[in-house]
């Protein structure tokens, strides 16, 4: 569901307006009245906005007033005729055609979702078009341009144009004079652009097309355009040919040129640098790139070089750089011997070096020439280690005004000389190490407007000498390590419009004083540990835009006046722990677009005021505990509404059976739905007339019967995500899309050609049906990351093709079928993260060829015929977590399965289940020391995750630890839980003492053996134990009294052993029952009889039969918008297990 929020946050939101600028700069008069009908063509252009009613956007279009004195508008002082437009407001049903006298237009950051406005390529007289996206900050999805004074939501996604409306766009435009189509996608061109450009805008003198995934070469056809002065083609890869194109000689007018990061190879021709007119020249991020340095006096203003192959030649001397103010170079051209021959280049404002960690014993030297530019005002280094830099160095930066470091080893004196820069307005820190407290003469630079950090190394407080930067508009924190509270002192920043603090490890609530800053715009918190309520003094932030809180643990009732704030248009509170029901509010004067409160704690019903809030776009209120009814009908005010999630609460949807009414009109722009587990059964009558769907789940309800074709039909162009899992379909019909789960139905046969329809498939799940027949071969074929084929009765040879001809799977589910054969021996170039095989009838040896999958994190071969020995070679994959090889016909020792003993074997691994094989011999004392992780204690309560956010589509392995006939489920197992079953085989001696340095083990089964020996007392030490099982064994003795250290245990079977003793006393031991113990004729003690005088018994255990054995089986679990992760449950006949059930499960849920 994220693809209509994203796509919303790509939109300028003008604080003031870029139009006001453009107003001023193409002569708007106050004094002149616009012509009538030109207000009224504005003023219905107005109704096409997406934010039309929002007393912040475009607040001067008021019916009544001069138009020519509206943001963004410009008049001519004869005609009256508006003749510029400058508005970032716009959609793609807005029309231009009754504004006909303009020559001026910039639509840029509109977000036209993929459609060029109509009536465009009508305005004849346009010399000035920009329908561009422009990015201010990379680096952040919500930025701060000091310049425009504007805020910016990026995204991932912008226009497409293709080739042909490139053609319609501009074949009138014969005027043009600047055409700026920056990021707009124009990867689906089939013609040259160079021809349709040159044959329809002969008088272009501005051409941007920067990042417009452009994929034919530059032609020399562009030559006609002989009036080119500003030439901006970077970032497109596409474009490039084996040589630098020289034909750019021609452009006789040439002052700029951009052709950065176009994958430009070959020699760069030194008379290039002698163009008389150019003053701006990029070729960076060209990594083939030859050239020399110019030798020869140039005009050029700005040079950019970094990232390229350019050296330079002697004599090189900075005098041919007079005019130089912006000057980019690689590292490795920076030498001790060039600094000297090069000089100093007195006019340099601006300096980037990349890779600067090639500079070596240099760097001390430059440092001391950056700092004899006195007029240097911007400074970028990437790479540069100043772990041996004086502090003092860097005060000859005290020109600097802006200073931008990447990827730079920062100690602690050098963050506090930095501080000492009190003339810098943007300071900009990303993924350098630090590792120390951020020093508090930051508080220093009180001329900073924009403050911009991301480094994973800041410890400790976040400095509450951040309040002193009094000047701050914007303010960004990502993946910084602070801890303790946000201190009190940002609501001193009273000038901020942006503030962004994301991945932070903060403790506490959000400040109160956090509400002083009257002049936000957006404010962001993701992700930093902040707990309480919403401060009710964030409700006085009346300029604020966007308010976004996720991934929080924020609580209590969300406050009804968020929803009415009088700017407010974007509110995201996904993921933190808001309850209690919504209360109802007057909706009338909100102008929300986006509200995000999936994965909460909400309760009650649908709030009523919902359906007032007309100007929504997307609604995602999934993942709660909403109860009730919702009639689908109530949204028809809502009629912007694109995206709207209700899946997984209480509720049941009420759909119209009136078919496909065309009267019935409600929700007719939405291309997202979510109605999972609504109480729904049969497809919603309204999908019927929607034909621009990409996103659909209707799983988990009781629809059954056929999916219908009409789907296919009506979108087959445009479905991406199709989820119709959990329900009792019976046939699918299957076309293009990129995300298709159709696990757990009635499906029994699948079309014989279905896999044709996989060619832009990513994902696939057909689990837990009833599905026949064999796998066909030409699946192979397809690009699939996720194949789940789990439970179904799929037959014949496994398809070894998945495994040596598909070069992309990354989780192969086949488990629960009936292949038979051995495995490929070919496996090559493996990209699996999970292959589960599950309980099949594949046999033979286990393929030494696993070893290349470095990949690999879960291996299930469990329950099936393979015949081999351990594989002790799997050792070496760092990345595997789970293996299981349960239940086959596995033989020899495992004592001594590590043969280097010099190497970490088995590193992560956290599951180890070789129940039930043949394996003989006794385990090494040292056996237990080799799983590492098991060795250290992991409290960071992560996931392991196949993450493949595509279409929001996310695999999680699940892990069913299973035990006589019971069972407990895990839906998001951490990190933590670990086990090790070897139980049901032929294993003897000593059980190692080595085992009590597991101290992370959650579960050790070693029942049905023949250990002998006593229980190790160091079992004691691994206090993480909750099950533990060494039942029908030869073992002997008295239990260790330090099993009472065990706090955490609720499962021990010691039965059919020659124990002897008092069992020990705790409050832990009391819960245990007698089957615990049975089968030790010499215990005694509670709850056995009590102890009076015993001898010990003679009596041989009693084996119980290999079906009771402890058996761990994998399987998957899908979840759409989840975190993911492994789940495990564990399965149990008896009611001591059970107990263990239900204290794991809520302590795993706390």
């Amino acid at each position: 569901m994220a693809f209509i929020v994203w796509a919303l946050l790509l939109f300028l939101l003008h604080l003031p307006t870029i139009a006001t600028g453009s107003s001023a700069h193409f002569g708007g008069n106050n004094t002149v009245r616009c012509h009538p009908n030109q207000a009224a063509a504005l003023l219905q252009l107005k109704q096409s906005f997406f934010w039309v009613n929002s007393p912040v956007i475009l607040p001067t279009w008021q019916d009544g007033t001069d138009c020519c004195t509206w943001e963004g508008v410009g008049c001519d002082a004869s005609s009256h005729l508006v003749t510029t437009l400058g508005t970032s407001s716009t959609t793609k049903d807005a029309e231009f055609d009754r504004l006909t006298s303009l020559t001026h237009l910039n639509l840029s950051n509109s977000g036209l979702d993929g459609q060029i406005p109509m009536g465009i390529n009508k305005l004849i007289n346009l010399v000035s078009l920009d329908l561009s996206k422009r990015y201010v900050n990379d680096n952040s999805d919500i930025s701060f341009n000091e310049s425009d004074d504007e805020i910016i939501f990026t995204g991932d996604s912008y226009n497409h144009l293709q080739e042909s409306r490139l053609m319609s766009l501009v074949e009138n435009l014969s005027n043009l004079k600047e055409l700026y189509l920056d990021h707009v996608d124009m990867s689906t061109n089939v013609d040259d652009w160079c021809k349709t450009l040159a044959q329809s805008v002969p008088r272009l003198q501005v051409l941007s097309l920067d990042g417009c995934s452009l994929n034919t070469p530059i032609h020399h056809s562009l030559l006609r355009l002989h009036s080119l002065t500003v030439i901006n083609l970077q970032s497109n890869p596409g474009i490039a040919v084996n040589l630098f194109p020289d034909f750019f000689m021609g452009f006789a007018n040439l002052t700029v040129l951009r052709l950065s990061h176009n994958n430009l190879e070959g020699w760069f021709p030194d008379k290039f640098f002698q163009l008389k007119n150019l003053r701006i020249l990029d070729l960076s991020f060209n990594m083939n790139l030859l050239g020399h340095l110019p030798k020869v006096p140039t005009s050029l203003e700005t040079l950019r070089l970094e990232g390229t192959n350019f050296s330079y030649a002697k004599p090189i001397s900075s005098s041919n750089f007079n005019m130089l103010k912006e000057l980019g170079l690689e590292g490795k051209l920076i030498s001790k011997d060039f600094l000297t021959s090069f000089g100093l280049i007195w006019s340099l404002c601006h300096l980037e070096l990349l890779n600067s960690e090639l500079l070596g014993d240099s760097g001390s030297n430059l440092l001391s020439w950056i700092g004899a530019h006195k007029n240097l005002t911007c400074l970028i280094l990437s790479e540069f280690d100043f772990s041996s830099t004086k502090p003092s160095s860097i005060s000859n930066f005290k020109n600097l005004r802006s200073l931008r470091l990447f990827g730079c080893n920062l100690t602690r004196p050098i963050m506090s000389a930095i501080g000492d820069l009190v003339d810098l307005q943007s300071l900009d820190m990303s993924n350098c190490n630090t590792y120390s407290s951020m020093p508090s003469s930051i508080g220093n630079l009180t001329n900073l407007k924009s403050l911009y950090i991301n480094s994973p190394g800041f410890l400790g407080p976040m400095p509450a000498a951040i309040g002193n930067l009094k000047s701050l508009k914007s303010m960004v924190f990502s993946n910084c390590e602070f801890t303790g509270p946000m201190p009190s002192t940002i609501g001193n920043l009273t000038k901020l419009q942006t503030l962004e603090i994301a991945a932070c490890r903060f403790s506490g609530p959000i400040p109160y004083s956090i509400g002083q800053l009257k002049e936000l715009r957006a404010l962001f918190i993701e992700g930093c540990n902040m707990s309480g309520r919403i401060p009710n003094s964030i409700v006085n932030m009346s300029k604020l835009i966007y308010l976004g809180l996720p991934a929080n643990y924020l609580s209590g009732k969300i406050p009804a006046r968020l929803f009415t704030l009088p700017a407010l248009l974007f509110l995201d509170l996904f993921g933190n722990h808001f309850s209690g029901p919504i209360q109802e509010f007057d909706a009338v004067p909100s102008y929300l677009m986006s509200l995000q409160l999936t994965s909460n704690e909400l309760t009650g019903e649908f709030p009523k005021s919902f359906f007032e809030l007309t100007s929504l776009i997307a609604l995602e209120i999934d993942l709660n505990n909403l109860a009730g009814s919702v009639d689908l009908s109530s949204f028809k005010r809502l009629k912007k509404l694109r995206a709207l999630n209700l899946s997984h609460n209480n509720l049941s949807v009420i759909m119209d059976d009136e078919g496909d009414n065309s009267s019935s009109t409600y929700l007719s722009e939405l291309k997202e739905l979510g109605l999972a587990c609504c109480n729904i059964t049969k497809f919603p009558s309204i999908l019927t007339r929607l034909s621009d769907m990409s996103y659909l789940d209707l799983s988990c309800n009781k629809i059954s019967g056929n999916i219908p074709k009409w789907i296919w039909e009506k979108w087959s162009s445009n479905i991406v995500h199709l989820n119709l899992s959990h329900n009792m379909l019976t046939n699918s019909y299957t076309k293009l899309a990129e995300f298709l789960d159709y696990s757990h139905n009635a499906f029994s046969s699948i079309l014989p050609n279905f896999t044709l329809y996989l060619s832009k498939t990513w994902y696939l799940s057909m689990s837990k049906n009833n599905i026949s027949g064999n796998i066909p071969h030409s699946i192979c074929n397809s690009s699939l990351l996720v194949l789940n084929l789990a439970h179904n009765n799929f037959s014949g040879p496994f398809p070894s093709c998945l495994m040596e001809q598909t070069y992309f799977i990354n989780i192969l589910n086949l488990r629960g079928n009936h292949f038979e054969g051995m495995l490929p021996t070919n496996v090559t170039r493996c990209a699996f993260q999970t292959i589960d095989l599950n309980g099949n009838k594949i046999e033979g040896r286990l393929p030494r060829a696993l070893g290349n999958c470095t990949y690999l994190e879960v291996l299930d071969l469990g329950n099936n015929k393979i015949a081999d020995t351990f594989p002790s070679w799997l050792g070496s994959l760092s990345n595997l977590r789970v293996l299981v090889l349960r239940s086959n016909r596995l033989y020899g020792s495992i004592g001594y399965m590590f043969e280097d003993k010099s190497g970490d074997h088995f590193p992560n691994l956290q599951i180890i289940d070789l129940a039930s094989n043949n394996f003989t011999g006794s385990l090494h004392p040292q056996w237990f020391e080799k799983f590492i992780s098991m060795k250290k204690y992991n409290n960071t309560g992560e996931t392991i995750s196949h993450r493949h956010s595509i279409s929001d589509g996310f695999y999680q392995d699940t892990v069913t630890i299973s035990c006589k006939g019971f069972s407990m489920t895990f839906e998001r197992i951490l990190t933590t839980l670990t086990a090790i079953d070897l139980s049901d085989n032929a294993l003897e001696g000593s059980i190692p003492e080595s085992v009590g340095k597991l101290v992370s083990l959650h579960v050790l089964n070693l029942s049905h053996n023949a250990f002998s020996g006593r229980i190790p007392p160091q079992i004691g030490g691994i206090t993480a134990l909750e099950s533990l099982d060494l039942s029908s064994n030869w073992i002997s003795g008295e239990i260790p009294q330090e099993l009472t250290n065990l706090t955490f245990l609720t499962v021990l079977n010691l039965s059919n052993n020659q124990l002897e003793g008092k069992i020990p006393e705790s409050r832990q031991f009391a819960t245990f029952e007698n089957s615990s113990y049975e089968g030790n004729a010499g215990l005694c003690g509670d709850p056995l009889p009590k102890c009076a005088s015993w001898s010990p018994p003679s009596a041989e255990p009693h084996v119980e039969s290999s079906s009771e054995h402890v058996d761990i089986v994998m399987f998957l679990f899908v979840g759409v918008g989840f975190g993911v992760g492994f789940a495990v449950g564990i399965l149990m006949k008896t009611s001591w297990i059970n107990r263990w059930f239900h204290s794991a499960v809520s302590r795993q849920r706390t």
